[in-house]
């Protein structure tokens, strides 16, 4: 996709941060701009994501809130999570939502993790249900 000339600078700004506070403020710019029709969804979008990379490369820890496929993510997470307890059919429903924004398993957990954290950190607990394992058995009865 190609970006206009007033994203590919926030893309040079992107690209030049060193810190995640500098991304929030690019993010919140992005924002703005997006709000006032002055660039388009997708770019965005493709802002938004490029934030989210650059973000993990500086601290994996933090969060930086802008429009992303990571942050449709972080919402839908966070509401599964309301309730205190993340569910086998919930976690079903990441793992495709998930796979449909191309968020690795590796971004999932990182930003699991640090939801939890946090939720923790403010008193309220959270319980992850654990996914069953499949056993060797159920295949050998299949294959008899």
């Amino acid at each position: 996709m190609r970006l206009s000339r007033k994203s590919r600078r926030f893309q040079r700004r992107i690209n030049r941060s060193k810190s995640i506070e500098t991304l929030q403020t690019i993010a919140n710019e992005v924002q703005v701009e997006y709000d006032s029709r002055e660039i388009t969804h997708n770019e965005a979008i493709t802002l938004g994501n490029n934030i989210q990379i650059r973000a993990e490369s500086i601290d994996s820890s933090q969060i930086v809130y802008a429009i992303s496929d990571r942050d449709t993510y972080r919402r839908l997470i966070e509401v599964y999570l309301d309730d205190g307890i993340l569910s086998r059919t919930e976690q079903i429903l990441l793992w495709d939502e998930r796979r449909k924004l191309g968020i690795s398993e590796e971004s999932h957990n990182t930003l699991l993790d640090s939801l939890v954290k946090r939720y923790q950190k403010q008193g309220r607990p959270i319980h992850i249900q654990s996914m069953p394992i499949p056993s060797g058995d159920d295949e050998e009865e299949q294959g008899e």
